[in-house]
């Protein structure tokens, strides 16, 4: 058996468990993003480095798993179509992304955002890139609650004086 020599991430300290969570924020961030909202991110970051597709952008299905209830016995509720990318920045860092539909270049546009976020030098410009998104999405989650709260019923009981 021949050992590769390759490694998909480079050489340097372990990530912390903090840091993987922060890692697992951005990338969720970027697969709930718009398109255009992930492409003016990376046009506000200005990087200038350059970016190496380490496998070409794909498409191809997952199989979707749910649960009755959320707590009952797992079952293949169907397939749905998901694109993936991998990239790698001048500086050494690797990026993924996988991205649910057949958007090629939105799934590109956030590995490049996971591969800046992993550099210590680029990191604040995109959290600072990716703010827009995440208020975006923060005001929708919370008229969704108010619509929730809205329509809530408050069922309660009086007691009738029977012992």
């Amino acid at each position: 058996m021949i050992e590769s020599t390759t490694r998909l991430r480079p050489a340097g300290p372990e990530p912390t468990a903090g840091e993987v969570g922060l890692r697992q924020a951005v990338m969720a961030l970027c697969a709930q993003a718009d398109p255009g909202e992930l492409l003016a991110a990376l046009e506000r970051i200005e990087h200038g480095l350059d970016v190496e597709d380490l496998r070409r952008t794909e498409t191809g299905l997952v199989m979707v798993r749910g649960r009755i209830g959320g707590d009952g016995r797992p079952f293949n509720l169907g397939e749905a179509t998901v694109t993936r990318a991998a990239v790698r920045i001048a500086s050494g860092e690797t990026g993924f992304a996988y991205q649910l539909g057949r958007d090629a270049p939105k799934a590109r546009h956030a590995a490049i955002l996971d591969a800046l976020w992993q550099s210590e030098t680029h990191r604040e410009a995109v959290e600072a890139a990716l703010g827009p998104i995440r208020d975006r999405l923060a005001d929708e989650c919370a008229g969704a609650e108010r619509q929730t709260a809205a329509t809530r019923v408050n069922f309660f009981t009086m007691v009738r004086g029977e012992d």
